[in-house]
């Protein structure tokens, strides 16, 4: 199935995005399910317009009382004003497919991303972004970055190598693509090995390859997930 425009008119007036990157990360979870090894497992991640309520206390009237510790009453410990205020951006929308591995618990070991519009539309909103993607490299854990985003523009690749004090040089001029990146230590340095491809309306989607930790690469079957999605949700060319 050719890779169709599914933010912009015909296609974007007919079906909701939404609702395709939804289905699309489903499939794309089940597809990594059935190549995946015991002691790992993939699920989906999405929401949109998310809210965090950190001011829940912010507008409450709050009249702190006496605390009560082994039967005596304790002042209650006020803190002082803050000494400076910012603003704080986060991220509203997530879609992704999270790996994890049982051992120890489940552990994050991959994530894949698929970007919405909100992720490159404001400059605080797409720093939010490249902010998350930043943490998960940090962390040693392998992603993949899909871009099908056509109504909103952003390097989101260029400024997440900047994060890394990096310039790409001769780097991919496209405005959509599919990016991975593996964090590696070789002969005692961390290093990032990355790959990008473009991706192109109308065209067949790619194969981009998911890094574990143990030296386990996964295929993500961009092109069989998405034929999968448009078929299941009757979408046609």
């Amino acid at each position: 199935m050719p890779l169709q425009d599914h933010f912009r008119p015909p296609l974007g007036l007919r079906r909701h995005w939404h609702s395709f990157h939804n289905a699309w990360a489903t499939f794309i979870a089940s597809d990594l399910n059935r190549r995946l090894p015991k002691g790992y497992f993939a699920e989906p991640n999405v929401q949109f317009g998310i809210e965090i309520d950190v001011a829940a206390f912010e507008a409450a009237e709050f009249e702190p009382d006496l605390a009560w510790s082994s039967g005596l009453a304790l002042a209650v410990w006020t803190a002082p004003a803050p000494a400076l205020t910012i603003p704080l951006p986060f991220i509203t929308d997530v879609v992704e497919v999270q790996v994890f591995s049982h051992e120890g618990g489940p552990t994050l070991a991959g994530a894949i991303e698929l970007l919405s519009p909100s992720n490159k539309d404001r400059p605080d909103s797409r720093d939010a972004f490249v902010s998350k993607c930043a943490a998960y490299l940090q962390q040693g854990v392998g992603l993949v970055v899909v871009d099908v985003v056509t109504d909103r523009h952003s390097d989101w690749h260029g400024a997440l190598l900047k994060r890394f004090g990096w310039t790409e040089e001769n780097g991919l001029d496209a405005d959509l693509s599919a990016a991975a990146y593996r964090p590696v230590k070789r002969d005692g340095q961390i290093s990032l090995d990355i790959w990008r491809e473009s991706l192109k309306l109308g065209s067949a989607l790619v194969t981009m390859p998911l890094w574990l930790p143990g030296n386990l690469c996964l295929p993500v079957d961009l092109e069989a997930t998405y034929d999968r999605t448009c078929r299941e949700l009757q979408i046609t060319a």
